[in-house]
């Protein structure tokens, strides 16, 4: 089978498409056809051997993929040939096959393409948990979103919005994606180029600040974030976009009672009921419209590397997916 393959860390050049075995199933595996593969900054930062975890080489990178089951393993009894599904994986999706374990398939409905589907499980994931599972949001508060045409921000503006937030504040870094952030339902937005962008934030909050931050900048990002909370706030990083991982001391967090969090997206997969019961609920609220997704662009696996320096480039609005 085809696939985009590295074999060595560094710019997307390293990307390259390669012929390699179809993957052999476990008991408990199914052999997935690829349709679509969501493109994330995880997949960059396993390029780059900056990923969380450590990177194997050789790599075939790719987490998010919609298609059909062609092959199920010998323990397999909920699910059957022919099924049309959206999982998460460790690793693989870049290619025309991909293998998942059988528990994680969530069946997509007839009314959702593959290209919106595939758009949800990462970035719709992280931004639901980020929000109630790690920020523990409470109708009400007011929500500071950063980058929020991308990804996993112009999902979270829709769901903060769904569940209940008072006020939401976007943070973007061009008038286009600002105003895409407002359409999505924000209510603010902010320049977060610009210098003390933080002063707009807390004007908008009348100097209060924020109670819940989505932030996956790092750097000065980071800092200035911290700046902009209320009392008893909580910042969840989820990224280090920047390159720049943040240096802090807790003992700044104290005299607001502070809370900054780390969120892993790998690590929601260890629980798989609350996987499942949160993606299906992301395909709901996508399938009713209450939540609206951006697809920036469909490209061909072989654009891979294209679309990498794309996304870091950051010349891109919501989500990018490659097609096999």
């Amino acid at each position: 089978m085809k696939a985009i393959q590295f074999k060595e860390y560094g710019s997307p050049s390293v990307l390259e498409k390669v012929d390699v075995e179809k993957p052999s199933l476990a008991k408990d595996e199914v052999l997935v056809k690829v349709s679509a593969v969501g493109v994330n900054y995880a997949d960059t930062a396993r390029r780059e051997g900056a990923y969380v975890v450590p990177t194997p080489l050789p790599f075939i990178p790719g987490a998010e993929v919609t298609g059909v089951v062609e092959a199920v393993g010998s323990d397999v009894q909920d699910v059957n040939e022919g099924d049309r599904v959206v999982t998460l994986i460790e690793s693989g999706g870049y290619a025309e096959y991909a293998k998942a374990k059988a528990a994680s398939l969530i069946p997509i409905p007839d009314e959702v393409d593959d290209e919106t589907a595939v758009a949800i499980p990462l970035q719709g994931l992280t931004a639901y948990h980020i929000l109630t599972t790690m920020g523990r949001m409470e109708h009400g508060e007011t929500v500071l979103v950063h980058a929020a045409a991308g990804g996993v921000g112009s999902l979270a503006v829709q769901l903060a919005k769904q569940f209940g937030a008072g006020k939401v504040i976007a943070t973007a870094s061009t008038e286009e994606k600002r105003q895409l952030a407002l359409e999505l339902g924000a209510d603010e937005a902010v320049d977060y180029t610009k210098e003390n962008w933080r002063d707009d934030v807390l004007e908008m909050t009348g100097g209060r600040g924020v109670d819940v931050a989505l932030e996956m900048a790092g750097g000065d990002i980071f800092h200035e974030t911290v700046k902009c909370m209320r009392s008893f706030g909580r910042v969840v990083v989820y990224g280090v976009a920047s390159g720049d991982p943040a240096k802090m001391y807790p003992s700044g967090l104290m005299n607001r009672n502070l809370s900054v969090i780390g969120f892993f997206l790998p690590q929601i997969m260890k629980k798989p009921e609350m996987f499942k019961r949160s993606l299906h609920h992301l395909l709901e609220l996508v399938n009713t419209g209450d939540v609206n997704l951006t697809v920036g662009g469909v490209y061909s696996l072989e654009e891979a590397a294209k679309v990498h320096e794309l996304m870091q480039g950051r010349k891109t609005k919501g989500k990018l997916v490659l097609k096999p």
